[in-house]
């Protein structure tokens, strides 16, 4: 071979085989030190928090009167504890006076934030903005606005209301 001595390439080879070792554990340890981050995963439990919150609250703003039993089983479903326990009390009167109402809602979070969060108890609280559009049959369409505060309880794998609350606006 001509051009560098048999010495030299053995010593190119070594390095080369050295920065590749080196660099197999940086990554590797890069790796490891993101997979037990305590942050990252705390940050992925806000993150499921906040999609069951705002999930839930659209939900318990959201009825058609038509699917009557279809609405109050999605109530039930994104619900736990006192909020189910109340919703469940009287399930005939409660479907009959949403069917007596005949209006449609359809309730949009379009701004929220996980507020507290205990993992390891399995609660947390959202404040939400929603933006409610009501038709009632036969009528004009009307949006409101409000805002909510939801407190949620981790049932299983699974974020649900426990309890929920309209926060007051101060007029301007």
């Amino acid at each position: 071979m001509a051009g560098k001595p048999r010495g030299a390439q053995f010593w190119t080879a070594f390095a080369t085989a050295l920065i590749a070792v080196a660099a197999v554990v940086w990554f590797g340890l890069s790796w490891w030190t993101a997979e037990h981050d305590d942050g990252l995963r705390q940050g992925a439990v806000r993150e499921e928090v906040l999609s069951a919150g705002r999930q839930g609250i659209a939900t318990l703003n959201t009825l058609d009167y038509r699917r009557v039993d279809d609405g109050y089983r999605r109530w039930l479903d994104a619900s736990t504890g006192a909020l189910h326990d109340e919703l469940a009390q009287n399930p005939d009167a409660s479907k009959a006076k949403i069917g007596q109402a005949k209006a449609v809602s359809i309730g949009k979070v379009v701004d929220a934030a996980v507020t507290e969060l205990d993992e390891d108890a399995g609660k947390a609280k959202v404040i939400a903005a929603l933006e409610t559009t009501v038709t009632p049959e036969g009528g004009q369409e009307v949006t409101k606005h409000n805002r909510f505060e939801a407190e949620l309880t981790r049932t299983g794998a699974e974020w649900k209301l426990n309890a929920v609350g309209q926060v007051p606006v101060a007029e301007p």
